[in-house]
Formats: structure tokens, sequence, C-alpha cells
């Protein structure tokens, strides 16, 4: 037989759990002691990769962050910016996005933007165990069949 008592909250505890070691020391869950924060680069980037995995998305950011990445790309030891076109305010435990993609031409812009959009909030809020509220997207630029980036690059240098 169980010796239970019953505490302030009207819950039954039995003496084994009275006796526990860590319910002495911390009071509570291991697991919940404490806070975790989550840097807003951090979804920047969880949130960067999960939109260039949809089909249709051809790059991330405006043409001048694009160019600027490019140079910065060809700098030895420079690493490419997963996060060009992401920008996240995160709270304690909620966080918006706002995206700009370049889409490639042919595409149903609307089903790219609402992939993309399912995508992102299933990678961070899994990821993060944040709650994304909202993920707005501009689309700023579309990518044309004979458009090389390619002869863009070789203007940069």
């Amino acid at each position: 037989m169980t010796d239970m008592t019953e505490n302030r909250g009207g819950e039954t505890e039995t003496s084994a759990a009275r006796r526990s070691p860590l319910a002495k020391r911390g009071g509570g869950d291991p697991g919940s002691r404490g806070r975790t924060t989550i840097a807003d680069g951090v979804v920047e980037k969880i949130a960067g990769l999960a939109a260039r995995d949809v089909d249709g998305v051809h790059a991330m950011g405006s043409g001048i962050s694009r160019t600027f990445g490019a140079v910065r790309d060809r700098v030895p030891g420079g690493a490419k910016s997963v996060s060009r076109g992401v920008k996240a305010e995160v709270g304690e435990v909620q966080a918006a996005l706002d995206l700009e993609i370049v889409v490639v031409y042919g595409v149903a812009i609307a089903d790219v933007a609402r992939d993309v959009r399912e995508n992102v909030i299933t990678a961070v809020e899994r990821m993060t165990g944040l709650e994304v509220v909202e993920v707005n997207i501009a689309v700023s630029d579309v990518k044309l069949p004979d458009e090389e980036e390619e002869e863009q690059e070789r203007r940069i240098q």
C-alpha cells in the first residue's frame, strides 16, 4: 500500500515522491529549470534554408542584397549567407518572419508562396518550439529562362 498525502493544490503524491532527491533539490522537472532563448539569426537561418528547399524558389533577397552576396561569396573565407532575404522577430514564445524571394518564371507564385510559408512554419516550429504567428512573403523578382547568374557575377568583377 502506498502512503498518499494531499498537497496544497489538492493533488496527491506518494511518499516515495516526497523522498525523491530531485523533488527536494530543485522542485520540479529538471527540464523546466531555466530559460532558453533563441536569437533572431538562428530563426532566420532555419527559415532561409526551409524557403530555399521549395521548388520554384530561385533565390532569396532583393537584387541589391544578391549582388552584395555574390561579392561576399567570392571573398576567400566568406561564407554564403543562408539568412539573406529573411528577417525574423523572435519573442519568448512566438516568432514573425518576413521573406523576400525570387521565383522561377512559369511557376504559380501563390502556390510557391503557400509552400514556402508551410515549409518555413514547419521547420521553425519543429526546431525551435516557437509558435510562428506570421510569415510575410515579398516576391521581388522573377528568374527568366534566358537570364544567367554567371553574366551578373562577371559584371561584378
